[in-house]
Formats: structure tokens, C-alpha cells, sequence
């Protein structure tokens, strides 16, 4: 099986790849950089999301040529992460959440492959924006490994790359959020579109603004996924290790279900 993890701030190695080998991937929408390698039975792809050295902020990152990439390279799983800070204090600092639902307040990012003319118009479904038999692998593993793990969570993302202000984040805990990042949108609505199965799983690295007692820091976040980089390389080696093969799951109909189409990310 063909899998990829997306790793976030924070979380920029893949060592635990085997023989892994650098690769660009062309796409029409740009170059995605990717490490390749391979772990069991798995060909196994490593993307960091923000680039070499931390130099993408959110709004700027080509989620579109990420994305398409792996659908090139015909990737049938993605496990994404990303850290958050928290809306509530019952999930505190350092807390894994594995995602169900998403809350949208980015503007002006290519949201879709389907942008009309050649491509057509679809429109998607995002019931279950996130795949549900990715975030049960996610869920099981977690608690093989006897990680603490938060099996629901509602993510808001903002467009960043400034933090929330306080009152941000007290209106987005009334509208449910749990925790809030800057990066989950558009990649998991660009997952949907390409077919391909999508998890996320969320390390809570503070208190928002406003709950948390002291001014947010980018180090801050960086500080603690250092001190949990242990525990999410476990649980990626016992979700690769857990996966046997692909299972048929309605996100790989999500677009041809709805028909023959002209253009977008499944005809090139």
C-alpha cells in the first residue's frame, strides 16, 4: 500500500523510513518535496507541509501540488498532522486529538481541483470530512501504544500566520471548536477531492489566547512537539504496521460517484 504522512510544524524527520531517498514531484499546479522510502510492506511518502527549515507560512503553502502529488503517486492513505492550541481546558497542553470535524475561517486559498470550465463543478460531501476508518487506525493504535488519545475533536483554522486574538477565540469556542490551527484547510478538503483516504491527528502544544496565562510564542509550539515527537513516531510505526491493505471506503467515490467528468484532479 501506498501511504503518506504530512508532517506539520514540529515534526520535520522521517528516520524511521527505510532507505529513504529525496524526490520532487512536478505537478500543474507546482513541485511538491517529498522524502520516499519504505517501512514493512509499505511504500511510504514523508511531506513536510511548511517546507525545508520551516520557511512556508500556512496561507502560502501550495496545498493544491502537495496534494495532487500524492495522487500522482497513486497514495491511497494519508496521515496528516498538525498542532493546535486549545479552546477548552479540559484538553490540555500536549493532548493527541484525532480529528472528526472542521470549522472554516481562511480566506482567499485555492480550495478545490474543480474550479469550472475544463474541470467541471463538484461539490464535494463532508459529512465525515475526515476519513472514518483512517481515524479509527489512528484511534486503535493509539491506545495499543498506551497513548492518551482524544478520539474526537472539531478543528478551526484560521488563516494565520498571527495568532488568534482572545475574543477569535472565545467566539470559536461558542461556535464548538476544540482547538484551532492554521493548516488543515484546505488539505483535507483536497484529500476528499482526490479520492485519497485522510486522517488528521492534532498535538495540542497551549492554551489559545486568552486561556492560556502567558503570550503566545512559535517556540512555545515548538518546544512541546519536541518533547511528543516520541510519541507520534510510535504511533505511525504501529499504524503502518497495522495496515494490511486497501479497504474500499466511500472517499475513494467521493468524486466519481457523481459522475463522468471533464477535468480536475482524476483526469489529469
Amino acid at each position: 500500500m501506498k501511504i503518506a504522512i504530512i508532517g506539520g510544524t514540529g515534526l520535520y524527520q522521517s528516520e524511521f523510513i527505510a532507505d529513504p531517498k529525496e524526490q520532487t514531484v512536478n505537478t500543474k499546479y507546482g513541485d511538491a518535496y517529498l522524502v520516499a522510502g519504505r517501512f514493512a510492506d509499505h511504500q511510504v511518502y514523508f511531506l513536510n507541509r511548511h517546507g525545508t527549515g520551516h520557511k512556508v507560512p500556512p496561507h502560502l503553502i501550495n496545498y493544491r501540488a502537495n496534494i495532487f502529488a500524492l495522487k500522482q503517486l497513486e497514495v491511497e492513505m494519508i496521515i496528516a498532522t498538525a498542532a493546535v492550541g486549545s479552546l477548552r481546558e479540559d484538553i490540555k497542553p500536549g493532548s493527541l486529538v484525532v480529528l472528526d470535524q472542521f470549522i472554516d475561517f481562511t480566506h482567499g486559498r485555492e480550495q478545490t481541483f474543480f474550479t469550472g470550465e475544463g474541470s467541471g463543478v463538484v461539490h464535494v460531501d463532508l459529512t465525515e470530512p475526515y476519513c472514518p476508518q483512517v481515524r479509527k487506525l489512528l484511534i486503535d493504535s493509539a491506545r495499543q501504544e498506551n497513548l492518551a488519545i482524544i478520539d474526537r475533536g472539531t478543528y478551526v483554522c484560521t488563516q494565520g500566520p498571527r495568532f488568534e486574538t482572545p475574543a477569535e477565540i472565545a467566539m470559536f469556542a461558542r461556535l464548538g471548536g476544540d482547538v484551532v490551527g492554521m493548516t488543515n484547510v484546505p488539505e483535507v478538503v483536497l484529500a476528499r477531492e482526490a479520492e485519497i483516504c485522510y486522517g488528521t491527528v492534532a498535538i495540542v502544544t497551549n492554551y489559545a489566547a486568552g486561556i492560556s496565562p502567558n503570550p503566545l510564542t512559535h517556540q512555545e509550539v515548538l518546544d512541546v512537539m519536541s518533547a511528543h515527537e516520541d510519541n507520534l513516531k510510535k504511533l505511525f510505526k504501529r499504524v503502518l504496521s497495522a495496515v494490511k491493505g486497501a479497504n474500499d471506503c466511500s472517499c475513494r467515490h467521493a468524486v466519481t460517484s457523481q459522475g463522468e467528468l471533464t477535468g480536475g484532479v482524476n483526469n489529469g
